[in-house]
């Protein structure tokens, strides 16, 4: 019988470089994201936790997916095992119909920088570089020149109200404007797919608000939104699917 369980960084057994990687991309996809009986368990101190439980999901391209759940159900491992940060113990993942499990980590690594934009609750901006060279930063894997990715980076900044703080520090920036550029950051490759980790919480209502209306533009640009979150208005948002998540227990919220 075939294992269909998630191989490990040492088990890979296929090496691509970036063309293969941008070559996976360019096919037509049925999903966006596609899971089928993942599951996720650790070892700590002799015990097993269990983080993910025979996870099914199927998402199109273009739809806006919210998860809800308590603190410690399994939301950031899901999303982590989306973005190809971390492997299943079992089951199969496919992001835009390619089974990354199947690949070792350069592949993998090049596939989350054209394929998937991040967005944390606690931002990890670099906090050495100004708000412009935050967002240049993962685009400096292309062939494009310094001042023409500088260009991109300060319109994109630009779009979330950024203009004047393009050379600012991450310490010299609000919550809500790091915020905002960790957004831009999560955009500056134009992935067809962005994941977010609570990216309303701990912010006033007007940065929340804006947080809120950007994903919102996002979504209508077509990509593909995961969010995980606690917010009620990102929860109620016209268009979104709702799931919710339990002990590590994917379920509709219907």
């Amino acid at each position: 019988m075939e294992d269909d369980s998630i191989l490990g960084p040492k088990d890979a057994v296929y090496e691509f470089d970036n063309d293969q990687a941008d070559a996976e991309l360019s096919e037509d996809v049925n999903f966006a994201i596609r899971l089928v009986n993942v599951s996720r368990s650790y070892d700590l101190r002799r015990r097993k936790i269990n983080a993910l439980n025979d996870v099914n999901l199927e998402v199109k391209s273009g739809e806006f997916v919210v998860v809800s759940g308590y603190s410690g159900s399994g939301k950031s491992t899901l999303l982590n095992l989306i973005g190809a940060i971390d492997y299943a113990s079992n089951g199969r993942i496919f992001i835009m119909d390619v089974p990354i499990g199947d690949y070792d980590e350069t592949f993998r690594a090049t596939f989350r920088l054209n394929t998937t934009g991040f967005i944390f609750q606690s931002y990890n901006l670099v906090s050495t570089l100004t708000a412009v060279e935050n967002v240049m930063f993962p685009m400096q894997l292309t062939d494009k020149s310094t001042k023409d990715l500088r260009k991109e980076a300060i319109a994109l900044l630009e779009r979330v109200e950024l203009g004047d703080r393009l050379d600012h520090l991450p310490w010299q920036l609000s919550s809500g404007e790091q915020q905002r550029v960790a957004i831009v950051r999560a955009m500056a490759n134009d992935p067809p797919i962005i994941l977010a980790d609570e990216p309303t919480a701990n912010l006033d209502l007007e940065s929340g608000k804006m947080i809120r209306d950007f994903l919102v533009w996002l979504h209508q640009q077509g990509k593909t939104l995961v969010v995980m979150t606690h917010d009620e208005r990102i929860m109620n948002l016209e268009g979104v699917r709702r799931l919710t998540m339990n002990k590590g227990v994917l379920g509709e919220d219907v």
